[in-house]
């Protein structure tokens, strides 16, 4: 027996499970396959795109939503959502929070130069300090890019200065963010 609702199709048999179904259009395995392309990177199909879009726009909706949504099982999304996190394409679900509303008003972008050649250990204890949400290598004439929120400038004055007594840090340009226009926390796909 054959049973199609709406691009979703699979083949259903009394004795052996389902283990393919079609999603707009193309054949497609219920669970993801582990496929990566030459650079290492995992290949997701059409169907893990559009789950992975369906978190981005609600990270709390059900798998069973998802399923609905999208025409297809409620096991293949789960089985989709579970291997995605195993090979760490998801790596959390957390809530988007505005931190204006938390009071850290501060927002600065900091290039750090770094002495010595010690860049990953300074990023590490750089990243440990309270405030910091991002720390990155970078080229040009900074070796690291530190953003971090404060709720005033006091911190911000304390939080410059004990980056500039670390032991591997030349200089540091402090840049204070004005206004955010554009502040997105997942991946658009």
């Amino acid at each position: 027996m054959t049973t199609t609702r709406g691009d979703y199709t699979s083949s259903v048999h009394s004795r052996w499970p389902v283990n393919e179904g079609i999603y707009k259009g193309k054949s497609f395995p219920l669970e993801m396959p582990h496929r990566r392309d030459d650079a290492g990177s995992l290949r997701l199909d059409d169907l893990d795109i559009d789950i992975l879009r369906s978190l981005n726009d609600n990270a709390r909706k059900s798998f069973r939503d998802i399923a609905k949504e999208l025409h297809v099982s409620l096991t293949t999304v789960s089985n989709r959502v579970k291997a995605m996190e195993k090979e760490g394409v998801v790596l959390g679900y957390i809530p988007i929070v505005d931190a204006s509303k938390l009071g850290y008003d501060i927002m600065v972008v900091i290039g750090i130069k770094v002495i010595h050649g010690r860049i990953v250990e300074t990023e590490r204890d750089l990243a440990k300090e309270p405030g910091v949400f991002a720390v990155f290598d970078s080229t040009g004439e900074w070796d690291a890019i530190v953003m971090a929120r404060f709720k005033n400038r006091g911190e911000l004055n304390t939080f410059v200065k004990k980056v500039l007594d670390h032991e591997n840090v030349d200089r540091t340009y402090t840049q204070v963010v004005l206004n955010v226009t554009k502040d997105e926390k997942r991946v658009l796909i």
